[in-house]
């Protein structure tokens, strides 16, 4: 009973970090296609390492939009 709990856990576990990786990269390559595509005129890294707290906050909220949307995705 034990062993089938533990590898029913393990494998939970690896399903969600599969999920956890690939919503993350989906995200990463939302934000770079938003960037190049949307915002050609401005460089949201350049603009990050100057300290800009606009673009930050405009592009985390791009990452919480893209996770949702894959998250919703991911349940079915």
């Amino acid at each position: 009973m034990e062993t089938e709990f533990f590898t029913a856990s393990v494998v939970n576990l690896g399903i969600n970090l599969i999920y956890t990786i690939l919503a993350l990269m989906i995200g990463i390559i939302g934000l770079k296609v938003i960037d190049e595509k949307l915002l050609k005129n401005v460089n949201i890294e350049e603009e990050l390492k100057k300290g800009n707290v606009a673009v930050s906050i405009f592009a985390s909220t791009i990452l919480i939009f893209v996770a949702l949307i894959v998250s919703f995705g991911l349940k079915g």
